[in-house]
């Protein structure tokens, strides 16, 4: 039998709801309360900027029907998860250099355990959200749904046909509301969607669907528009703090919580609107969408503390902080954070990476994403300016002499590689315009040089 109910559940059916309190969940719970389901509504505190009072928000879930609402504090689990994201380095996204720091992926793992363990503790089964068949979120919220509660079913309002059909679109379900007596006044209509937690904002939808249409249309939700000439930003140095992976202080700041690091991180870093990202990206269902996002804090928190690990990590320790942070990042955007491929890539990186990043980067923030790195000063580190340094030293790490030695032994691998070329080209010869259409100029002697070639 199908976990997925196509149709409304049984009359009397325990359905819980992540209600946001906005129009789309107010309809949802006053229209299934009316049909004889008995609802229960979950909202997840997540610190998040567009919602200043999360407190309130369950109150309107009882006005529009539902038998129970509660808040479920996240804030500290959504920071922790942004630090363990930040330390494995798990974002795969990234446009000319500028990363997205799947901060919404980070937000539905954390919001929806959170609320399916608390459904779980008032023996509700059936599981419902504002999701819709064409974005990420669904795949998100059922597979962390089911991974909390194997009994878990799920009801869906934007998978219902009925639904659909009575409520397309805004308009509708505001006329709804208001037959039923709980008319919702809509803010200022944007020309775009947000989705925002404490670690970052995300805008898309609507004017944004539309390549032609970038950031200038955008208010950012967490720090400045950067872009604009009439905003005043100033020149200011901060020194971000790490002991052993964690962030622990922010221009002197010392934090004790990861939700504090979090909160200071993006207060500093939304003062220049560092951090924002224009990025076209493949959804889950392999169609390309277009997002532009925020994430002030993280971006801060990002450039210390891959400053201190290029400083402390070797080269091939680095190559697998970008390889396996890149396979993660698709992970947690797929919905599978807490798979096991996922908990082996995160236990490598925690464990081997993070421990060691322990010391300070200070920098000069300008405007959006202008800044440059002043001081670094890791506890412990590779990078020792006397290894390589061009002036004369007591004590050289290596001599002219060491040099030679290296370079010689290398001549081992050229000559065979060079052999392995000819032997190559012998047999099946140049590919018309491949890259190797020049290697027998390179490798065979010129009529008349005086070398004989091999084989010959």
């Amino acid at each position: 039998m199908s976990r997925i109910y196509r149709s409304l559940p049984p009359k009397g059916t325990k359905i819980g709801i992540a209600f946001s309190g906005g129009l789309d969940t107010r309809c949802a719970v006053a229209w299934l309360s009316r049909q004889g389901l008995e609802v229960h509504c979950y909202t997840a505190d997540l610190a998040q900027p567009d919602s200043p009072d999360v407190s309130a928000i369950p109150q309107q879930a009882i006005d529009h029907g539902a038998k129970t609402a509660k808040a479920v504090d996240c804030r500290e689990a959504m920071a922790r998860e942004g630090v363990i994201a930040l330390q494995c380095g798990a974002f795969h996204l990234s446009s000319g250099g500028r990363k997205y720091f799947n901060t919404t992926p980070l937000g539905r793992a954390v919001t929806t355990t959170a609320i399916v363990r608390a459904m779980r503790e008032d023996s509700v089964h059936v599981f419902g959200d504002g999701s819709t068949h064409k974005g990420n979120d669904i795949q998100r919220f059922y597979r962390y749904g089911i991974l909390v509660d194997p009994d878990l079913k799920i009801y869906k309002p934007w998978l219902d046909k009925a639904f659909v059909d009575a409520f397309g679109g805004r308009k509708e379900m505001s006329e709804y509301l208001v037959s039923v007596g709980l008319p919702y006044t809509m803010s200022t209509e944007k020309a775009y969607s947000t989705d925002a937690n404490v670690l970052g904002a995300t805008h898309e939808a609507k004017d944004l669907e539309h390549l032609d249409k970038g950031v200038f249309i955008v208010d950012p939700l967490m720090g400045v528009a950067f872009w604009k000439d009439d905003v005043a930003v100033a020149r200011e140095q901060v020194t971000v703090e790490f002991e052993a992976g964690v962030p622990v202080a922010i221009g002197g700041k010392r934090v004790s919580t990861m939700i504090d690091v979090m909160l200071e991180a993006n207060a500093v870093g939304g003062r220049h609107g560092l951090g924002m990202s224009d990025q076209i990206e493949n959804r889950v269902i392999e169609a390309k969408s277009r997002g532009i996002y925020e994430a002030p804090g993280m971006a801060l928190l990002h450039i210390a503390y891959e400053r201190l690990l290029a400083a402390i990590h070797n080269e091939s320790t680095m190559d697998l902080y970008f390889t396996l942070g890149r396979r993660l990042g698709r992970a947690l955007y797929e919905g599978r954070w807490f798979d096991p491929e996922a908990l082996m890539l995160k236990d490598a990186l925690t464990r081997w990476v993070a421990p060691a990043v322990s010391g300070s980067v200070t920098l000069e923030l300008r405007r959006g994403d202008d800044f440059s790195i002043v001081d670094t000063k890791p506890v412990y580190s590779a990078y020792a300016p006397e290894k390589l340094s061009m002036e004369r030293v007591e004590q050289p790490a290596f001599t002219p002499e060491d040099r030679i030695g290296a370079l010689e032994v290398q001549s081992l691998s050229v000559t065979d590689n060079r052999e392995l070329l000819l032997h190559h080209l012998r047999s099946v010869g140049e590919l018309g315009a491949s890259p190797s259409r020049n290697l027998r100029a390179l490798l065979e002697p010129t009529p008349g040089s005086g070398v004989t070639k091999p084989g010959k």
